[in-house]
């Protein structure tokens, strides 16, 4: 945790009021009207309500909305309205003064931002969820009527991000959890891709530092050769920009740890195999629209000059067809003097703006009609609909929301020819519910060049889709197998649920007409024995079935007992239901079903919590979902019984619990230790004779490794193998694949997940 040395309280003042003038000064240097009398009345009435308040970090509060509104003006661009929320975001929440204060003293439309902002004291998830997943909806819900609040809350994260090192650790985990989960995303589907690039590499410092300082310093020391590269090869393009009359900037683009870190692990590659770590972007003034994308197109064949090698399947044209986040440029990659490709953006500066702010930058050509001022109209609407119906559940609302936040987008058109933007793997089902949700919840399949698809069938772009109906469809259960896009499994999920309570409501009426049938009273005796036959936890699920027909109510029931007394016999024909109330909850918030037998000490969370791999007696528990062993870097989870159950902090399940479960994480740290643990090792390389006793010696020879098990499998010329070893960490496999890597042929050696 860095520690706040503090000045006196002269010096501190001062130490504000220069903050305050930063501030102000980026704001008279923008082009927005200078209301420099509503900001100075803000900043002031936000100083006094913050008062003696103080961060976790012993700075003054006041410093940090100072601080987000500095990035809502240097790095949004947004105007004085926005400034003024900023330094006013907390004042609501944290000091005396109500949405009343704000309203009377900076007007409506300013106390309506600062009200879309302030966090709310509940939600709908339950104690037991973290309060981010309420919190989000109601951000997205003010975001619907004014987007200024979702890009000041934007700012707000980044400066906690940036700060992050006064948290306890397993708050450190939370919020970056949280960031990388919702936010990041978030900003990449607003176009932010300056701030979604420092979001994912904050969280990965403070997920992965020692991964982080590595790759840092790999693209440290790789940055001299690097620079002189590019110079050779944008040396003629600028040479043809500078005849053809151009006035231009080139920058080159490093690629963020976190980028450079996920290419490693998804493609299980070293550092020095990936190609694209570094990038060129031209951008140049352009005064007439209507020359755009012809210049664009120009400072393209610079770079196709010369006989060089442009890779054929890396072109992106996304100036005439932008993204949905309103990203306009064009993209080709090219091979570099030392035979690497290099990756080239081509912008105008207007589309550099809008690529670095993305909607924040639109602001700025408002008046502009543009295309992809619609596209984001229509993101909008789906958040509507998601938030019209939330899921009741806190990781589903959040994984339903994220859906479509970070997804690729594909283009197709209806048989009118209106162009539709979906998410890369969107099916017939995601477009019938993108055109409207009753045409979604009537398909019943869909037509592609006149041949026939099924709903499940996966989009291309450039698809032109008929919808099929039917009057008689309903939305079936399987549906959400395939859905693919936010706003179709929202509707869908939305319409089962309200159905699932019409067959609550008619089984039971079957249920009670049956007793009555049989003159017998409803009692909870009754209602219990029914359950526990049919292993059932929940009445609904029981009326629910009754009305499906999954359990039928028959005369059989029933039989005497005594003489005017009917007891339920429990002969009532089911489908057997295996999972009990408690390990139903346990699935939904990521526990597992341990048991204890005696009530544990609760952990202490504020704390980091020691983890003791001891063969017999470990102090800790391990999900299905991943396989952390010593040297990962994992976070606990604190379940009902005061068990730590262990995730690696990348694992999809533990990316869920840090964004809803936030208040249960505790930090850990792992002890030295002997033991052994299984570890699935994935070799491959070029197949030829004795390779395989090669690969055997040295893991048993040379690095004394115990191997437990191996399957090898050959395909034409290519092996691939897969070892079971026993480990003593991360350390040990690291060494087990770098030797394995020295075998002449091995291409590869990597740790299975």
């Amino acid at each position: 945790m860095v520690k706040y040395q503090r000045p006196t309280p002269e010096e501190e003042d001062r130490l504000i009021e220069e903050a305050y003038r930063d501030v102000l000064n980026c704001y008279l240097a923008s082009h927005h009207r200078k209301k420099v009398e509503i900001i100075e009345r803000a900043f002031r009435f936000a100083k006094e309500a913050h008062k003696g308040a103080r961060r976790r970090s012993g700075e003054p509060y006041i410093l940090h909305p100072i601080a987000v509104a500095k990035i809502v003006i240097s790095e949004l661009g947004l105007g004085s309205t926005s400034i003024c929320a900023a330094l006013l975001h907390d004042v609501v929440e944290d000091t005396e003064y109500t949405r009343d204060d704000i309203a009377a003293n900076f007007g409506e439309k300013i106390a309506s931002i600062v009200e879309g902002l302030t966090k709310i004291s509940g939600g709908i998830f339950g104690d037991k969820a973290s309060l981010q997943a309420e919190n989000f909806r109601k951000l997205l819900l003010s975001m619907s009527t004014d987007i200024r609040v979702i890009l000041i809350k934007m700012a707000d994260r980044l400066h906690n991000m940036r700060t992050l090192e006064s948290m306890r650790p397993e708050k450190q985990f939370k919020i970056a959890g949280e960031t990388l989960y919702v936010y990041a995303p978030l900003a990449h589907r607003l176009g932010l891709f300056k701030m979604k690039s420092e979001f994912e590499d904050l969280a990965f410092k403070f997920e992965h530092p020692a991964k982080y300082e590595e790759i840092k310093a790999l693209v440290d020391q790789s940055s001299g050769h690097r620079e002189q590269i590019v110079r050779e090869f944008v040396e003629p393009v600028r040479k043809r920009l500078d005849e053809a009359g151009f006035v231009y900037d080139i920058k080159t683009r490093v690629k963020s740890a976190y980028s450079i870190w996920r290419k490693m692990e998804q493609k299980q590659v070293h550092f020095e195999d990936i190609y694209d770590i570094y990038a060129v972007r031209v951008v140049f003034e352009n005064d007439d629209d209507a020359l755009e994308a012809i210049k664009c197109w120009q400072i393209y064949t610079f770079f196709t000059e010369g006989h060089r090698r442009v890779h054929p399947d890396r072109l992106r044209d996304w100036i005439s067809t932008p993204k949905a986040n309103g990203y306009r440029a064009l993209h080709l990659t090219v091979m570099g003097p030392d035979g690497k490709w290099i990756e080239v953006q081509i912008r105008s500066r207007k589309m550099d703006e809008i690529a670095e702010l993305g909607y924040a930058a639109h602001w700025k050509y408002k008046n502009v009609d543009y295309e992809e001022d619609s596209e984001l109209e229509t993101w909008m609407n789906t958040i509507k609909d998601i938030l019209a119906n939330p899921e009741p559940n806190a990781i589903d609302f959040l994984d339903t929301i994220k859906l479509n936040l970070f997804a690729s987008e594909i283009y197709v058109f209806t048989p009118r020819g209106d162009l539709l933007t979906l998410p890369a793997g969107s099916t017939v089902l995601d477009m019938a519910f993108a055109v409207h949700t009753q045409l979604g919840l009537k398909c019943i399949a869909g037509k592609i060049n006149h041949k026939l698809v099924p709903l499940s069938h996966t989009l291309d772009s450039g698809d032109q889709v008929e919808i099929i109906t039917s009057e008689r469809q309903k939305a079936q259960e399987e549906w959400l197998g395939f859905a693919h896009s936010a706003k179709a499994k929202s509707c869908i999920a939305t319409y089962l649920r309200k159905e699932r309570t019409r067959q609550i409501r008619a089984g039971k009426q079957q249920y009670l007409a049956f007793l009555e049938s049989k003159g017998v009273s409803p009692s909870r005796e009754i209602l219990n024995r029914v359950l526990d036959h049919n292993r059932l936890t929940r009445e609904e699920d029981l009326f629910a079935a009754i009305a499906s027909g999954k359990i039928v109510l028959s005369d059989d029931a029933f039989r005497q007992v005594g003489s005017n007394r009917l007891s339920l016999f429990g002969k009532l024909l089911r489908k057997p239901f295996s999972s009990s109330k408690k390990k139903q909850q346990q699935a939904q918030s990521g526990e597992t079903a341990a048991a204890t037998t005696e009530k544990k000490p609760p952990i202490d969370r504020t704390k980091v919590y020691m983890l003791r791999p001891d063969a017999d007696n470990p102090n800790y528990l391990l999900d299905t979902c991943c396989s952390p062993i010593p040297g990962d870097d994992v976070l606990g989870f604190v379940d009902d019984d005061e068990n730590v159950v262990l995730h690696r902090v990348d694992c999809p399940k533990a990316m869920r619990l840090k964004t809803a479960f936030g208040p249960r994480l505790v930090a850990t740290s792992w002890e030295r230790t002997a033991q052994l643990f299984p570890v699935t090792i994935l070799v491959e390389g070029i197949d030829r004779h004795g390779i395989l006793g090669e690969i055997v010696t040295a893991l048993s020879a040379t690095l004394n490794a115990n191997i437990r098990g191996m399957n090898i499998a050959t395909q034409g010329e290519v092996f691939s193998c897969e070892l079971s070893v026993q480990t003593d960490g991360t350390d040990m496999v690291e060494r087990i694949c770098g030797e394995l890597l020295k075998i002449k042929d091995v291409k590869s050696a990597t740790r299975k997940s």
